[in-house]
């Protein structure tokens, strides 16, 4: 087994693509211009065992390809009958994923599943139990939406400050983790306060956690992205309650 140098597995339980299976979870919500090549590229990778698709109420016709797609090259479709938000369509994905390995993958084309070989090393090495796509360690990235990056390095910040850790991206969309991390987890985010719980209820569980580089392409508000102040607002109160609570 190869080792990344300066590190000695820690775990007598790596991920193996030949004998572990990898999940890949796809919230969905009104990106019907997105969704067949985001499938596509997943599957390119060769390396899901499974790819469940969880809509969270779409109304673009998102729901339409979906329903074509189901049962079709490993992909599972899951139908809310109504909007939730992101953290509940991951939710709906996490309890319905089958692998050992469990890896977010958003559906709007910002993130590379050609990165995938890279975010799994590190469980692979047995080296993490969690592995961030950090987007701020160096890998290529489309330049645009400054203050939404000054957010995410506030939010990250003060992840650092409250549980004691260094991470550079704790906002990030790419989280791969082993399924005992999840196991027996209590998770209650509906939007995107999903990021902050996750990673606080990590932290705070001392598994071991990986950041590795990963390209990033953002699209701007024009371009459909979801994400606003009112979350940011939600991540910070996220954070704080659950330093304290589970």
């Amino acid at each position: 087994m190869v080792t990344i140098s300066g590190f000695r597995p820690q775990s007598l339980i790596v991920y193996n693509r030949y004998t572990m299976k990898l999940s890949v979870i796809i919230p969905v919500y009104n990106e019907v211009g997105s969704i067949q090549e985001i499938l596509k590229r997943v599957r390119a990778t060769r390396l899901a065992g499974e790819i469940v698709v969880v809509d969270d109420g779409s109304q673009d016709g998102t729901r339409d390809v979906l329903k074509k797609l189901d049962g079709k090259s490993r992909v599972r479709v899951i139908l809310h009958e109504k909007n939730q938000g992101k953290g509940a369509a991951v939710r709906t994905g996490l309890n319905a994923a089958t692998g050992d390995v469990l890896l977010i993958q958003d559906a709007d084309l910002e993130y590379d599943p050609r990165d995938y070989p890279v975010l799994l090393k590190p469980i692979e090495e047995g080296i993490a139990d969690v592995v961030y796509g950090s987007r701020f360690l160096g890998g290529p990235r489309r330049v645009v939406m400054f203050w939404h990056m000054i957010a995410n390095y506030m939010l990250t910040l003060m992840t650092n400050v409250l549980y004691n850790t260094i991470l550079s991206d704790m906002e990030t969309g790419y989280k791969v983790f082993r399924r005992k991390v999840i196991n027996g987890m209590p998770l209650h985010a509906r939007r995107f306060d999903f990021e902050p719980e996750f990673t606080a209820k990590v932290l705070k569980r001392h598994f071991r956690i990986y950041e590795v580089a990963i390209s990033f392409n953002p699209r701007d508000y024009s371009e459909g992205k979801k994400i606003g102040l009112r979350d940011a607002v939600e991540a910070v109160w996220t954070l704080i309650k659950y330093r304290f609570v589970d």
